[in-house]
């Protein structure tokens, strides 16, 4: 019976309980207004419904979060995401809209290569703000939101790219395997990072760098690499989220492509327990977190919320949600002490008082000595 309780006990302090828990509530709220919400249906040997909809249409976002997730776990932040989704998007449409023959794949593999080694430099260039140079992080990155912006609209020429393309469509809305292509591709980047960061060393020298920087640096890690790569890498996964956000649609938007993605790539990444102090992160917490986050958009409008009020009801949701997460707030709430770690050391015993009255300590010891000492003379 004891074991049945420190387990559940164990359940009930899992930093991800909560997040699941108001994930649940959400999709039991898209059940009582959508009829068949939970039902996924086989046509023409695709998988549809309202589930494989959420996985489809989040998969940039989980992109992005998993690169924010890296650089937040080194005490930095990437504002620059969203603007770094615009110009990928925006290069892969121009140079393809510029083909002869726009489904031609050797096109169009060289058009998404360009964009990709595009985004790689940009995270590049941010990483070198710094580590090399020393400028702030959110500093750094907002440089590049708001040049990189101007330079998708530069790119576009203030126009929105239409083409025409089906090996690019299968980007970020074909098929494959039954299942949406982009949904595969979240699911190998995904795999892919939490092999090199949980089965390797490279996130123990993230989470080292995060929660010192000069210590990990004196300790023989080369911390300013570790920056680099990690805001490479949120380069890199902000590239491909643009391709499959600007395929999805068969058109680049240099002004509304990736708008505001890098604030919903941030809640994802608090949702899911990765601290913003840097230190440690959760990869599975991020990718639950950004389905809150698009469960949470579907919601929105199955519900019939206006949209001038979508953003108020969104921020109150996500507020909810880092408020249950929060052990103090919840011992507020509901009550109870906080639990006293097993490996805490107990506080030692006050020092005991000092006894003047007693002879050989205090003032009585002084007159001692000096009656000694005028004896001897």
């Amino acid at each position: 019976m004891s074991s049945v309780l420190n387990r559940a006990g164990a359940l009930t302090r899992h930093r991800l309980l909560w997040p699941a828990l108001i994930l649940i509530a959400l999709l039991a709220l898209n059940v009582v207004f959508t009829r068949n919400f939970l039902t996924v249906q086989m046509r023409d040997g695709h998988l549809y419904g309202s589930l494989i909809d959420i996985l489809r249409f989040g998969a940039p976002l989980i992109l992005v979060a998993l690169g924010m997730t890296l650089v937040i776990a080194t005490g930095g932040i990437d504002l620059s995401v969203g603007s770094v989704v615009a110009i990928a998007g925006a290069l892969a449409c121009l140079q393809i809209s510029d083909l002869s023959d726009q489904n031609a794949v050797g096109g169009v593999l060289s058009a998404i290569g360009l964009a990709l080694v595009v985004a790689l430099v940009l995270g590049a260039w941010n990483g070198v703000l710094v580590a090399a140079i020393g400028i702030q992080p959110i500093i750094a990155t907002l440089i590049l939101m708001v040049a990189g912006r101007g330079l998708a609209q530069l790119i576009t020429d203030g126009q929105i790219i239409t083409i025409n393309s089906a090996p690019y469509k299968l980007v970020g809305g074909g098929y494959w395997l039954t299942l949406p292509f982009g949904i595969l591709i979240v699911i190998a980047l995904t795999a892919l990072t939490a092999f090199l960061t949980r089965r390797l060393a490279l996130g123990m020298f993230i989470e080292a760098v995060g929660g010192n920087a000069e210590a990990s640096r004196l300790s023989g890690i080369r911390s300013r690499s570790v920056l680099i790569v990690v805001y490479t890498f949120c380069g890199l996964c902000a590239g491909i989220a643009g391709l499959m956000i600007s395929s999805n649609v068969s058109s680049a938007d240099g002004n509304y492509a990736g708008l505001w993605i890098e604030l919903d790539a941030i809640l994802a990444v608090v949702i899911g327990g990765t601290s913003l102090a840097g230190g440690r992160f959760s990869l599975s917490g991020t990718v639950l977190g950004a389905l809150i986050i698009q469960t949470l958009t579907t919601t929105i409008y199955s519900i019939g919320v206006p949209p001038e009020t979508t953003l108020l009801f969104k921020a109150l949701v996500v507020t909810i949600v880092c408020l249950l997460q929060s052990p103090a707030f919840r011992r507020r709430v509901f009550g109870g002490r906080a639990p006293r770690r097993s490996g805490s050391p107990t506080p030692p015993p006050p020092a005991p008082r000092e006894d003047t009255d007693r002879p050989g300590t205090g003032a009585a010891a002084d007159e001692q000595v000096q009656e000694e000492t005028v004896r001897n003379r």
